[in-house]
């Protein structure tokens, strides 16, 4: 039978072993969250990039937008112009 300074020795041995556990599990579990967040990290940064050049295409298509119906009103004032075929 043990004697109690060697129970509570083996006790403490015990604890410090579970609480060792513990936090290699946490430390496993928070490696885990950092990649996560990292990735997080990368795709944001993705999407304000993507967001970046979809402004830029918008912005594109609206100046082609106005320059075709600038065009179709030119064509109009042109076919105005141009006497009428009998």
């Amino acid at each position: 039978m043990m004697s109690m300074p060697e129970a509570i020795s083996t006790g403490a041995w015990a604890m410090m072993v579970a609480i060792l556990l513990v936090l290699l599990y946490q430390s496993l579990r928070l490696h885990e969250l950092l990649k996560i967040a990292l990735a997080c990290r990368k795709d944001a940064r993705w999407v304000r990039i993507w967001e970046a050049e979809n402004r830029e295409l918008r912005s594109a298509l609206r100046a082609e937008k106005a320059q075709i119906e600038q065009l179709q009103r030119k064509v109009v004032i042109l076919q105005q112009l141009l006497p009428a075929e009998v």
